[in-house]
């Protein structure tokens, strides 16, 4: 509170009285309250809380997880969330960076957890752990996520699950190998195909052009 000095009407006296002083509005701004939204939600993938998560979202809501695939709505990506929760119940999330615009937010993440949980995807639990670093590219209306573009390694995630064998292990060669088998027999075939359709037709092209062959005018 501060204190305003006056001068008395009478000679040689003064006062002092308190006024008040009106409290700042703290405005913040569009891309401030995009960035808050966004740790908001971010912060409700670290607690596991779908529910909390689905808060944040328009009814109508598109997610495109790059490596796997597109949900719509709602109901689709809560379902997703859940199967993914169930199957790493100790999954950890941290927000590494944030940058908001006026309309969208990407945020970097990472994720630590281990496949310990129900099936995944129609793959039951290996045990083995997965670290992932991701960008999410969230799209905001009205306070409202619109659409949220995931971009990750879905091949880090597929070893860390035990979907595919670990990197440069015996079993990734092995398999590499076999990839490379199947595209050299795939090309062989291709082009023994293409021969014999050229061979037929010169043979073709031959016995049109011979004498037998010509139509008279």
């Amino acid at each position: 509170m501060a204190e305003t000095r006056t001068i008395s009407a009478r000679k040689g006296t003064d006062s002092t009285e308190p006024t008040t002083e009106k409290p700042r509005r703290t405005r913040i701004t569009k891309r401030k309250a995009n960035e808050n939204h966004a740790r908001s939600y971010f912060d409700a993938v670290a607690r596991r809380d779908v529910d909390g998560m689905l808060e944040h979202w328009q009814e109508d809501g598109v997610v495109d997880l790059v490596p796997i695939g597109i949900l719509r709505g709602t109901e689709e990506i809560g379902a997703f969330f859940r199967e993914l929760f169930a199957a790493f119940p100790d999954s950890e999330m941290t927000v590494s960076r944030v940058a908001a615009g006026q309309n969208e937010v990407a945020v970097e993440w990472r994720m630590t957890a281990r496949f310990t949980g129900t099936p995944f995807q129609g793959v039951e639990a290996t045990g083995r752990a997965i670290e992932l670093r991701g960008v999410d590219l969230i799209e905001i209306a009205d306070g409202k996520n619109v659409t949220n573009t995931a971009y990750y390694d879905g091949m880090a995630f597929a070893r860390g699950a035990g979907l595919l064998p670990p990197q440069d292990s015996g079993a990734e060669r092995a398999m590499k190998s076999a990839v490379n088998a199947a595209t050299k027999l795939r090309r062989a075939v291709t082009d023994g195909r293409d021969a014999i359709v050229e061979r037929r037709d010169a043979i073709v092209e031959r016995r049109d052009s011979g004498p037998e062959g010509r139509t008279a005018a």
